[in-house]
This record gives C-alpha cells, structure tokens and sequence, in this order.
C-alpha cells in the first residue's frame, strides 16, 4: 500500500492541473475577446512608441 501513498499527490495534482488547462481553454475568447486583443495591441503599440525614439521630431 505504500505504492498507493506514493502514487496519489502527483495524480491529484495532475488531475487539477489537467482542469485547470481546461478552464483556461474554454474560457478564451468569448464576447470580450476583440476588446481583450484591442487593449493589448494598444498596449504593445505604447510601449514600442516609447522605446523607439521620435523619428518625425528631428
């Protein structure tokens, strides 16, 4: 029976772990998907606008 101790934490984490993938898949996109995308593409675009020097000023 030591077998059955050692064999349960890892295959109640992987079953957790296994849900938890799940949830996070079915739970991408949905209504606010192009809201979502918008802001990080806003995001991305602020932060490569600061990072990249004004080239129009000069």
């Amino acid at each position: 029976m030591d077998y059955v101790s050692a064999l349960l934490p890892p295959v109640v984490m992987a079953a957790f772990f296994i849900a938890l993938i799940v949830v996070i898949v079915k739970t991408q996109g949905g209504p606010n998907k192009a809201k979502e995308d918008a802001a990080v593409d806003a995001a991305l675009a602020r932060a490569e606008a600061a990072r990249r020097p004004d080239r129009d000023a000069a």
